[in-house]
């Protein structure tokens, strides 16, 4: 097994040194070959493969949590419904929080090998992406791109990328839409952990709902942090294992 080359600091978002920019996004500097190598598959098989979202700091994943928390942001029921969070509990607020959106220091969004990406060749310029279950199913104004991204996936020839939210299994709603670099993002896997994310979020001075996460930390982390190493390609799974994320 490789050992994490991956700091504390990279993991939780705090350390962009790595981050650059391509095609207007954030990303980490380690994709951009494999990326730009994907995206020319795509064009091949026609499609315009772009990324929309990127890299997000820690900061920046602090406040969309604070802004659901305290009523500023909508908080979505599983079908994309607003849920009214004065009916639910701080422990419920929390998990109907992390349905869509991750805990600060766990998101993988903050190690900028994590992209949610869509097809600029199937809508117009100014076609703002929601980047909505509807877009990205079989019949969705994305779905003929993210089909072929499924066959990319089973034959290998994915460069490395994979959908950690394939799939429904209690936690993160399935995001077809979000892409992972195995590569790097197996490192971060394998470098954070309950302990490192616990004080991440008790350091904090202006973090909602903050005694509600740290008292049932353990249990988000099983549930919406670690990625079956089941989703990860072949090559990657005995690392993980060592984890017992399957």
């Amino acid at each position: 097994m490789n050992s994490p080359t991956v700091s504390a600091d990279f993991v939780l978002g705090r350390d962009n040194s790595a981050i650059t920019s391509f095609a207007g996004a954030a990303v980490h500097r380690d994709i951009v070959a494999p990326l730009s190598a994907l995206q020319a598959d795509a064009a091949t098989a026609g499609f315009d493969l772009r990324v929309v979202s990127g890299y997000r700091s820690f900061d920046r994943q602090r406040a969309i949590w604070n802004a659901k928390a305290r009523g500023q942001r909508a908080v979505l029921d599983s079908a994309g419904c607003a849920l009214d969070i004065s009916l639910l509990s701080q422990e419920e607020l929390v998990h109907a929080i992390l349905r869509w959106s991750a805990l600060p220091g766990a998101s993988r969004h903050h190690w900028g090998c994590d992209i949610d990406v869509y097809d600029a060749a199937a809508v117009a310029d100014d076609y703002a992406v929601q980047l909505s279950p509807q877009e990205v199913a079989d019949d969705g104004v994305f779905g003929a791109m993210h089909q072929w991204l499924d066959r990319q996936f089973v034959s290998g020839g994915g460069h490395g990328f994979f959908r950690p939210y394939n799939a429904d299994r209690g936690g993160i709603a399935p995001e077809r839409w979000h892409l992972s670099y195995a590569p790097l993002s197996v490192k971060c896997e394998l470098t954070l952990s309950v302990k490192l994310l616990a004080a991440a979020v008790a350091a904090e001075q202006d973090f909602a709902l903050q005694e509600t996460v740290l008292t049932v930390l353990d249990a988000i982390y099983s549930r919406y942090v670690a990625v079956p190493s089941s989703c990860y390609p072949a090559k990657y799974v005995a690392e993980l294992t060592t984890r017992k994320l399957v």
